[in-house]
Parts: C-alpha cells; sequence; structure tokens
C-alpha cells in the first residue's frame, strides 16, 4: 500500500517537531554539563575505604574534603580545584578540636590540580579542616567520632 501525501507529509512535520526539540534542549544539557564540571568533585585521593563526610567550598576556585575510613578511625583531607591549571599554590590541613595545643597535618606547595591528602586518627576527636587555592581559603569543623 502506497503511504497518502497527508500521511508523509505528517510523518516529515513531526521528524522535524522533534529534531527541533532536540536541537533546542542541546545548548541547555551543554551548558548544564559545563557548570558540573566547573565544580571540584572528590578524587580518590585518600584511597580505599575513606568515604566523604563533608565538603567546604574553597572560595569559587574549588572544595576541601573531609573523608572518613570508619576501619581505621582516620579522617583524611584534600583541597581540589574545581578546573585543573597551571601550578598555583594550595593547602590543605587537617587537624583534631582538642583542649590542647595539637600540631596539625598540613599539604602546601605549588600544584596543578589538588593538595593532600592528609591524614590524621581521629576517632573520639572532632575534626578540623582548612583548604586554600591562591588567595581563596575555606574551613570547618564537626564530625565528632
Amino acid at each position: 500500500m502506497k503511504p497518502s501525501r497527508r500521511t508523509t507529509t505528517a510523518a516529515a512535520l513531526a521528524t522535524l517537531a522533534l529534531a527541533g526539540t532536540i536541537a533546542a534542549t542541546a545548548p541547555a544539557s551543554a551548558a548544564t554539563t559545563k557548570a558540573a564540571a566547573a565544580t571540584a568533585t572528590y578524587n580518590g585521593a585518600c584511597g580505599t575505604g575513606y568515604k566523604v563526610i563533608d565538603s567546604t567550598p574553597v572560595g569559587n576556585v574549588g572544595k576541601v574534603f573531609l573523608t572518613w575510613n570508619e576501619s581505621t578511625g582516620k579522617n583524611c583531607a584534600v583541597t581540589i580545584r574545581n578546573t585543573p591549571g597551571a601550578k598555583i599554590h594550595m593547602a590543605v590541613e587537617l587537624n583534631i578540636d582538642v583542649n590542647y595545643e595539637h600540631n596539625p597535618v598540613v599539604d602546601s606547595g605549588q600544584y596543578t590540580s589538588y593538595a593532600g591528602p592528609v591524614y590524621m586518627s581521629a576517632r573520639g576527636y572532632c575534626a578540623v579542616w582548612y583548604g586554600v587555592i591562591g588567595t581563596a581559603k575555606g574551613g570547618d569543623s564537626g564530625h565528632c567520632g
């Protein structure tokens, strides 16, 4: 059976409408993907068994991530840039909140994408973490375990 001219025209118009919808949504999807790519994500630098329990923005250029390993009782922290690039001053600091002076664990230097990881035994203590990327800084405390 030969399709009618009306059926062929309707099918062609439906195809064009669908293509137009896909084309119209493509730039929005691309913009969303670009925005998502510009946000730092945890890179697994702390190793096996560490789960992200918190993150804090470092200005608008990255994040410092706090992770915890239940089996070892250790925290780990890493500062990650949103977009890797030329070497820049970066740092990550991890400490525990105690009533006396305690030595923080620090990694600081000229890095392209992340500083750290740094580790500290923290079972029974609250964590304090801090990150630096260029002149941007950010940190927090909590997660007592």
